[in-house]
């Protein structure tokens, strides 16, 4: 690195502002970035079908499993916040992680991963908000249809992508009434199955709640925890969707970062909650039977609220889905005009909506492929899209994990001279990145058993293959578009550097030239 280019971190700073990229810039505040993360997560699906395997798996302890589960996406999560600070890019982990490891692992795990985790998910999102939805108004039979279903979700996606074009703050109100419903679903749930608890009436006939319950340690199956910490991994992931909203909120460098942390925060305090109230109200038993242990939030529900706050639940969990789905149809896109801007992608993805500011092209043709995957998917088996989702948590800890790396890799030079920044911006994403490695090798070890799920091909388990098939896939992927992509991969967009480093200049996709302003003078 020429030593020119050493610099101190008040310019670091200053330098790393990405220049306009025809975004509306200042258009959402904290509470608004905060309920597009948790939009992004879709607490009440996410609990609706995860809580009854954690269950499954650690029994009374789920709770502890939620908390345990917390603490590397936590450490993650500090690692999000950090790397915001210093770029806050719309591209996020993918211009991170090209920053601090190179274009090639950028491309990879910053580009390729969390798309195919992000496409099985938006497949499996848009089915579930067509089911849920037909259920919730009383079309039982036509959510058994496969046509209807999947030509509802395809709907759904077109829908998505016209709100997402339509602008920013349109898609920020509708998930901010979105996430509303579903902290009043789940909390409506827990207040419901505390006054059974409390008035005697509930089916459970198990011990009543007790710290205890809140104890990793408690459990005597270490096997059996870090099972339901692995599927804990999934229930968190998609709070990280609110950083491709970073060069459209106030204070772009600093309430994003803020936003991760609260957004990861109230999920824990939900999912905990949530869970106490459903073992302390249902027992193991119920939530782990045939008819609960698929959709425990709905089955629960009905029971410890009425029919009628029950359908709302129902309503809920489909709509909690949709309003992922409308997050996704958000920040893939940007995801995408980022990689465009710094030539890793065709440089038609990069056109911006004059008037509404927003990635329009890249945004129609995210709705053009999620249709496509849903019906391919489809094709391919009515169960391919549960098994995929299975394999999603290899995905998420793979990129979750290199991301964490990254923050280590940039700041490393800063880390030497300040004992908190050695803890916060060192160790903490480290043990993070570690955790999420621990949890990816566990989860693909479990996953390769041909038991697992029932389903396997050669002896290995089914969700195995399509884990590491799409990882594989990707690296052959990634070598291929490399003579694509010639000034990308040979650093001339995004220069491997430090905190330290000055030599990150920042195109405009509008223009496909250098902002000025991007450079020191």
């Amino acid at each position: 690195m020429n030593p020119n280019s050493v610099r101190t971190g008040e310019t670091a700073g200053r330098l790393s502002h990405p220049p306009d990229k025809g975004l509306r810039p200042n258009a959402l505040g904290l509470g608004r970035i905060v309920a597009l993360g948790l939009a992004a997560v879709a607490p009440a699906y996410s609990l609706a079908v995860t809580l009854g395997y954690v269950v499954d798996a650690v029994g009374v302890h789920t709770p502890s499993a939620f908390l345990l589960g917390f603490v590397p996406i936590l450490f993650t999560a500090f690692a999000f916040r950090d790397l915001n600070r210093a770029m806050p890019d719309c591209g996020g982990v993918f211009v991170w992680i090209s920053r601090a490891l190179g274009p090639t692992a950028g491309w990879f795990f910053g580009g390729w991963v969390p798309q195919v985790a992000t496409f099985i998910a938006t497949a499996a999102l848009a089915q579930v908000a067509a089911t849920y939805l037909l259920i919730a108004v009383g079309l039982d039979a036509l959510a058994q249809n496969p046509v209807v279903v999947v030509s509802l979700a395809v709907g759904f996606i077109a829908l998505s992508a016209a709100v997402a074009v339509r602008g920013i703050e349109l898609a920020a109100w509708v998930q901010y009434a979105l996430i509303a419903l579903q902290i009043v679903a789940i909390g409506g749930f827990c207040i419901g199955a505390v006054s059974a608890i409390a008035a005697g009436t509930a089916p459970s006939t198990g011990p009543a709640p007790s710290l205890d319950w809140l104890n990793p340690f408690a459990l005597g199956d270490p096997s059996g925890l870090v099972a339901g910490v692995i599927l804990c991994l999934f229930i968190y992931w998609g709070w990280d969707a609110l950083i491709s909203v970073n060069e459209e909120t106030t204070d772009r460098s600093k309430t994003p970062g803020r936003a991760v942390v609260i957004s990861t925060v109230i999920l824990l305090v939900l999912y905990c909650g949530a869970s106490i109230a459903a073992i302390g109200y249902g027992g193991v038993d119920l939530i782990t039977s045939d008819a609960a242990i698929d959709d425990t939030l709905s089955v629960l529900g009905t029971q410890a609220t009425g029919e009628v706050f029950g359908r709302v639940i129902t309503v809920a969990i489909g709509l909690s889905a949709l309003a992922a789905l409308f997050t996704v149809a958000v920040s893939t896109p940007r995801g995408w005009l980022s990689m465009a801007t710094y030539k890793a992608l065709p440089p038609s993805i990069a056109q911006v909506h004059p008037t509404h500011r927003t990635p329009n092209t890249a945004t129609w043709w995210w709705a053009g492929i999620s249709a496509a995957a849903v019906v391919v998917l489809t094709l391919i088996s009515a169960d391919f899209i549960g098994l995929a989702i299975l394999a999603i948590g290899v995905l998420v800890a793979a990129y979750y994990a290199v991301t964490a790396i990254a923050a280590v890799a940039y700041f490393a030079p800063e880390l030497r001279r300040n004992p908190r920044r050695l803890v916060v911006a060192g160790i903490l994403p480290l043990l993070g990145a570690l955790l999420m490695i621990v949890a990816l090798v566990a989860s693909a070890i479990d996953m390769a058993r041909p038991e697992y799920v029932g389903e396997q091909i050669l002896g290995v388990g089914t969700v195995f293959w399509i884990g590491v098939g799409a990882l594989a896939l990707g690296v052959v992927v990634t070598l291929a578009v490399r003579p694509l992509f010639r000034e990308f991969f040979s650093r001339r967009t995004i220069p491997v550097g430090t905190v330290l480093s000055d030599d990150f200049v920042v195109a405009d996709p509008a223009t496909a030239s250098v902002h000025p302003e991007s450079k020191e003078h």
